[in-house]
């Protein structure tokens, strides 16, 4: 065997450690050069939440100060509304009215060129009975009492008396003061002498 034959073997195995070790190495360095593509870190994960809850407050802000710019307005609108509602309430009642008022005048004015009591007595109950139909077509209603059972709901005893019959105890036997229900509330008790 021939010295150089016995190098050979042992120089291949040279060339091919060093061919690795190249290898490896430019591997190393691919790897070094391509850009990998980094995990956020803990503290990046938390200022993009931060950025991302920020900007979800300030959304919010944003809606609740419309929405309570909203509701001012609607607010300050119904109270306008009320106010109108109130100061103009009774236009319909008042417009109702004024031909009566208008009877009244010319019955006051009716003496002067009359003197017929009877002719003017009936002119007033006229007046009297168109102002009742008027009051009655706005919701007013008279609170019976004749011979009526007493009920604090509708009627204030003004006075009691011992009853005449035994039959008539706890009933009006007459009553002082008309009162009235508007659209079914009492607006005046009927003021009443009840029997005992």
């Amino acid at each position: 065997m021939n010295p150089t034959e016995k190098n050979q073997p042992q120089e291949e195995e040279i060339l091919k450690n060093q061919e690795v070790a190249e290898e490896a190495a430019n591997t190393e360095n691919a790897q070094e050069e391509t850009p990998v593509a980094e995990e956020p870190t803990a503290e990046e994960k938390l200022n993009q939440q931060l950025e991302d809850a920020q900007k979800t407050i300030e959304e919010q802000q944003d809606k609740y100060l419309r929405l309570a710019a909203e509701f001012d307005n609607y607010r300050r609108r119904t109270m306008k509304e009320k106010a109108e509602l109130i100061k103009n309430g009774g236009e319909k009642a008042i417009t109702a009215i004024l031909p009566v008022l208008d009877d009244l005048e010319r019955a006051i004015k009716a003496p002067d060129t009359s003197d017929e009591v009877k002719a003017m007595r009936e002119g007033v109950e006229l007046i009297h009975s168109k102002f009742l139909k008027i009051l009655t077509q706005e919701g007013l209603q008279k609170i019976e009492t004749e011979g009526r059972d007493f009920d604090t709901d509708y009627h204030e005893a003004i006075a009691q008396i011992p009853a005449p019959a035994e039959d008539q105890k706890g009933k009006i036997l007459d009553c002082v003061q008309t009162g009235y229900m508007l659209n079914d509330k009492v607006i005046r008790h009927a003021k009443v002498v009840v029997a005992q």
